[in-house]
């Protein structure tokens, strides 16, 4: 059964790190391009970043460049998202997903392009 499971969600004050984990089972995470997006309460899901399923490649929304940065451990099936500088305005859910793009190289955070999803991990960022 083909399931990513995401990790490390929780509460940090603004300025703070977190560092969010997206593990696979019953599927081999290196084929897969995988992106990160996120949901706020009332609002409509958004691409964070996303890397290619070489791996040599990566892709951030403008909100977040600089502060985040994705990875991937195929040894591991794991795909990383480190955040820091952490706002008010990144608190939401987060959500990896993978799918299968045109090709190897390429990257994207547009939801619609992604087949597999996890249930997501809630960031707060408050004081």
């Amino acid at each position: 059964q083909l399931q990513l499971v995401e990790s490390g969600g929780g509460l940090v004050q603004p300025g703070g790190s977190l560092r969010l984990s997206c593990a696979a089972s019953g599927f081999t995470l290196g084929y897969y391009a995988i992106g990160w997006f996120r949901q706020a309460p009332g609002k409509e899901r958004e691409g964070v970043s996303g890397i290619s399923a070489s791996g040599g490649i990566t892709s951030y929304a403008d909100s977040v460049k600089g502060r985040f940065t994705i990875s991937r451990d195929n040894a591991q099936n794991t795909v990383y998202l480190q955040m820091n500088s952490l706002k008010p305005e990144d608190a939401a859910v987060y959500y990896c997903a993978a799918g299968v793009l045109r090709h190897p190289r390429e990257t994207s955070i547009a939801p619609h392009r992604y087949n597999y999803w996890g249930q997501g991990t809630q960031v707060t960022v408050s004081s």
